[in-house]
């Protein structure tokens, strides 16, 4: 299908999170091609997304802006720029990663507004266990042995020995990954609990895939490489390309969260010419053969329904939606994809007047309590708030009033359970009780507080995941559809894997569907970025 009057054909793009705002933009700067996105959304970006609360702004998981591809460190700087050096405005910034550097002056002014930059970020996360703070990643100094005592710590050094001499084998489930790694006892006392938090299921049901995806690369050895060789590294590496992803301590931020990022970037897909609808979602997909030709888009402001011709359709719709739209002729293949699991996730935002001082408190505090870190992983059994994140730390400009503190409060659930149905007021106050008793608030502190719901937020690699392949084979057969994004592959991507998947998706749609089946291959081996920088750059 063509627009009238002109020779240019049309990609319809589900979704209008990095996936499918990155595939828009690149279709407009690469191509003839004219991108309409359809977003069931109210608002750009996906869970990239930026949620406002009364001038209060929700980063939701926490997005650092790292990544080890030079292509998307450059598409990010181009969209925002890197703020300068109030001291030395003039000054050239550098960014330099495995032996490349990349050099340029930020740019004085913005264009619209002085907040149209990303800030560089210092990255502290730790773990809160016992009511004790541990480094994460966990090193090997005189804080954790404090924590954990001498006679524990040896005994975690002896089960790391003995797991790198009695390797499982198979390495079939993420809890035969985490052992080879890191021992069984590092793993019961820092791995198995939190994890089966954010799954809800037990780790040896989970698949070893998601390990080798989340953590790739990362070990005891490397750890503590990463911690003896620390001191000596230089501080203007944001690009950290050497760096495994869990041991990065500088990343890019934009100062009003990710959301600012992504609704850039559609400002741009507009006024160059793509169209972006909001909260209107696809409810039918029409094909010829295995050729999509056009889908059914619902507008939820009025309700209509309207087709939609196409010649390309790129989806980061969740795969079971997909998979359904499509009516494979195969029952086998509905069955599964109608039952790939997904974990929901919500987060209560929290505005307190100050936090208590808890636990062996080392770091920096300031004077109203607030500690330094961007997030903490909460480890407690006995509460179910898996992470809690200090907006603050991420950008200053994320909370209205300097003198409060903004703070998410994240929790790992089910559609439908007992936590995801509960009442908001009532889920505020849960939460606030839940860091009440782990001593981190006084509930009389609470100043406002808000929820918000994320459904299908983590893709999940257990259950019928086992046989997710009969469903891509599916897919694969489809010579113009390109599924990409973290819900469009059921992969749990970070948003520069969603990137990459989609700048290679536009670049088969160019090359009439050459490269098609490589974009699987993205953040399916720990070089993923590498490996196919020459075909997407």
């Amino acid at each position: 299908m063509s627009i009238p009057g002109s020779n240019r054909k049309i990609v319809v793009i589900a979704g209008a999170g990095p996936a499918g705002l990155t595939a828009a933009l690149e279709l407009l700067r690469r191509s003839e091609f004219v991108p309409l996105v359809f977003e069931l959304d109210g608002q750009v970006g996906g869970i990239s997304k930026t949620v406002n609360y009364r001038g209060n702004r929700m980063d939701l998981g926490g997005h650092r802006f790292f990544s080890k591809s030079d292509w998307v460190m450059r598409w990010w700087q181009d969209i925002l720029p890197v703020e300068s050096d109030a001291r030395n405005p003039n000054e050239p910034v550098r960014i330099a990663y495995q032996s490349q550097s990349h050099e340029f002056v930020p740019a004085a002014d913005t264009p619209g507004s002085p907040d149209a930059v990303m800030l560089v970020r210092q990255r502290l996360s730790r773990i809160f266990y016992r009511r004790q703070f541990f480094d994460y990643p966990l090193k090997l100094n005189a804080s954790t042995l404090r924590n954990m005592g001498i006679s524990e710590t040896l005994q975690i050094g002896l089960s790391y020995g003995k797991a790198q001499f009695m390797r499982r084998f198979p390495e079939s489930s993420l809890e035969d990954f985490l052992i080879n790694r890191f021992g069984d006892r590092l793993y019961r006392t820092f791995f198995k609990d939190y994890t089966e938090k954010v799954w809800g299921v037990p780790c040896g049901e989970i698949s070893a895939e998601w390990g080798a995806q989340r953590i790739k690369g990362l070990s005891v050895r490397k750890a503590l490489a990463h911690a003896l060789t620390s001191p000596f590294r230089s501080g203007v590496d944001t690009g950290q390309k050497q760096t495994e992803t869990s041991l990065i301590e500088r990343f890019l931020y934009p100062k009003l969260g990710p959301g600012q990022m992504w609704e850039e970037v559609a400002q741009r897909v507009a006024r160059q010419g793509g169209e972006i609808h909001l909260r209107h979602r696809v409810v039918a997909i029409e094909r010829e053969g295995f050729k999509v030709t056009a889908v059914d888009v619902l507008d939820q402001a009025d309700g209509s329904v309207r087709r939609v011709p196409c010649d390309v359709f790129i989806s980061t719709m969740p795969v079971k939606d997909l998979t359904s739209l499509l009516a494979p002729p195969n029952p086998q293949v509905a069955r599964i994809a109608a039952s790939l699991p997904y974990r929901d996730f919500m987060t209560a935002g929290l505005l307190v007047r100050k936090m208590r001082n808890t636990g062996n408190q080392r770091a920096s505090v300031a004077a109203n309590g607030m500690p330094p870190d961007n997030w903490i992983y909460i480890q407690e059994p006995d509460v179910k708030i898996g992470r809690l994140q200090i907006f603050n730390n991420w950008s200053p400009a994320l909370v209205a009033d300097p003198g409060t503190i903004w703070l998410g409060l994240e929790y790992f659930c089910r559609e439908g359970d007992e936590l995801w149905s509960m009442d908001d007021d009532k889920f505020l106050e849960f939460a606030a009780r839940e860091l009440e008793s782990i001593g981190m608030i006084d509930r009389r502190d609470v100043l406002d507080g808000t929820v918000v719901r994320v459904p299908k937020a983590y893709p999940a690699y257990f259950g019928q995941y086992s046989e997710f392949g009969q469903v891509r084979a599916f897919l694969d057969l489809f010579s113009n559809l390109y599924p990409v994004g973290r819900n469009g592959m059921h992969r749990y991507n970070n948003q520069d894997h969603s990137m990459l998947a989609a700048n290679a998706a536009v670049s088969s749609i160019i090359n009439a569907g050459g490269g098609k089946s490589e974009i699987w291959e993205i953040n399916a081996e720990e070089d993923y970025h590498e490996e196919i920088k020459t075909r997407v750059a």
